[in-house]
């Protein structure tokens, strides 16, 4: 346990930016599960929306630096990928 006052502090700060990044996570994670299925029950429409919410969300990640950006990046990349290969090929 800290004595430091300051360390008493960066405990308090260092909880509440995991509690605010495994929010995030989790968030991405269903985002990310909803234009899954709505790939595998072939809605276009549905997945579309699904795909802008979860860029926005990937993006938002990024830039609070939850995700690395590179990340972000890539998997904004297959998504759009693995979305075109079901509805326009």
């Amino acid at each position: 346990m800290a004595n430091i006052k300051s360390a008493k502090k960066r405990i308090g700060v260092i909880q509440t930016k995991t509690n605010r990044n495994k929010r995030v996570k989790s968030h991405l994670k269903e985002t990310l599960r909803s234009f899954e299925t709505a790939l595998e029950e072939g809605d276009k429409d549905k997945a579309k929306e699904a795909l802008v919410s979860s860029e926005k969300k990937l993006q938002q990640a990024a830039s609070k630096g939850t995700i690395h950006k590179n990340a972000a990046d890539r998997k904004v990349s297959r998504l759009n990928a693995r979305f075109a290969k079901a509805f326009n090929a």
